[in-house]
């Protein structure tokens, strides 16, 4: 299996747009990287994001196997279904494949949404040089194990004392979840001028390790109002200059 990299962070501290900009810089590298992109999140807005068009998620999977317990022959090979069906679900861009969550069309829990993603993962991941997952706030994905073991777990703030408390928090119930990574890192998003020593000073006292310090973007804030995918900003961007450094102190 490859690099495994989760994106988290709390609602609106722009942890998709962090995901999108990392592909899209990924994607123009020099380097060639077999990509999957995860949208984990039932508000799903990776694929927007990335200007991709998702006709079929996990959620869409889920309403199909159901419904093929009643449906389908007592001899069809139910293995061969499900793989067939992951193929139609993933979605094949250039430089990507792209896996979305999505919502189930009917009543109950997530479980067995949940249970499909972690399938899928099983079956997929090993084809990949690098899974990027664009993770819903909070840890439940990860508590339940739906992932494999990380290698970077990126948590996205804002550049206040208390975003980077979440961060902090983040990585307490990690440990006491027992969940596996190599490396936690900050990436601290729309930051403004002027800030940027005082938020490593405060991420310090915290025992976080800043490797982004997104600046407030103009061109990237006129994408985000009028939808335009991410993957069309400039490569003068603040926002996209400062993306390159997080890649290199990745190690990609």
């Amino acid at each position: 299996m490859g690099k495994v990299i989760a994106i988290t962070g709390k609602g609106g501290t722009g942890k998709t747009a962090v995901t999108a900009m990392l592909i899209r810089h990924l994607n123009n590298s020099e380097k060639k990287f077999r990509i999957l992109a995860i949208d984990a999140d039932p508000d799903a807005n990776l694929a927007d994001a990335l200007g991709a068009k998702v006709e079929k998620t996990v959620g869409d999977m889920r309403e199909f196997m159901q419904d093929s317990r009643f449906t389908s022959s007592p001899d069809t090979d139910k293995q061969a279904l499900f793989e067939a069906k992951i193929f139609e679900i993933l979605l094949e861009e250039d430089g990507y494949d792209l896996l979305v969550m999505g919502k189930p069309e009917g009543s109950g829990c997530y479980c067995y949404v949940n249970n499909l993603l972690r399938a899928i993962m099983d079956k997929t991941a090993k084809d990949y040089d690098l899974i990027v997952i664009d993770s819903p706030a909070g840890l439940e994905h990860f508590s339940r194990k739906i992932f494999p073991d990380l290698d970077d777990l990126i948590v996205v703030t804002d550049e206040s004392r208390r975003g980077l408390t979440t961060g902090e928090r983040i990585r307490d119930i990690a440990r006491e979840m027992g969940l596996k990574y190599k490396d936690l890192y900050v990436v601290v998003n729309k930051i403004t001028t002027g800030r940027r020593d005082k938020v490593i000073e405060n991420a310090t006292s915290l025992g976080l390790t800043v490797i982004g310090t997104i600046p407030y973007d103009e061109s990237l804030a006129k994408f985000d109002l009028v939808g335009d995918p991410l993957t069309g900003l400039p490569d003068d961007s603040p926002a996209v200059k400062e993306m390159a450094n997080v890649v290199g102190k990745l190690g990609l």
